[in-house]
């Protein structure tokens, strides 16, 4: 991923996890995905009272992507308080729209890990499975 890339897709989440509702625990996220079109959409994670209604800033950022009309994502950065790799349910919805696309986790101190989404869900579940 560029520099430039890097820069819009932090900025996103950066100022996305400013947003975050997450008055239960504290733990703020905020997350940003590079569509297929080049373009940046974010998303913070939204906790609930009913603790599974919660959203993670992953799928909140994926969902701002489709609705805009993407079918693939390139890139998905995520910013935590701290290292923060998506959960397994958040990796298995990305999966749906580019299992080869990279992971990037920065803490607010700027360090920075990259991972392929493929070595962190491996044989994940896809529409094969499904006979399509």
């Amino acid at each position: 991923m560029d520099e430039q890339v890097f820069g819009r897709m932090l900025e996103a989440a950066s100022r996305a996890r400013l947003n975050a509702h997450a008055p239960y625990s504290g733990f703020c996220v905020g997350a940003s995905v590079l569509g297929g079109s080049g373009a940046v959409y974010a998303g913070c994670n939204v906790e609930n009272a009913s603790y599974p209604v919660s959203l993670c800033a992953e799928r909140g950022a994926l969902a701002a992507a489709v609705a805009a009309g993407e079918k693939t994502i390139q890139a998905v950065l995520i910013m935590g308080p701290g290292r923060c790799p998506p959960c397994g349910m958040c990796r298995q919805a990305l999966a749906e729209f580019g299992p080869g696309m990279e992971v990037v986790m920065v803490s607010p101190d700027g360090t920075t890990e990259t991972r392929y989404l493929s070595d962190l869900l491996p044989d994940a579940f896809h529409p094969g499975f499904l006979g399509k």
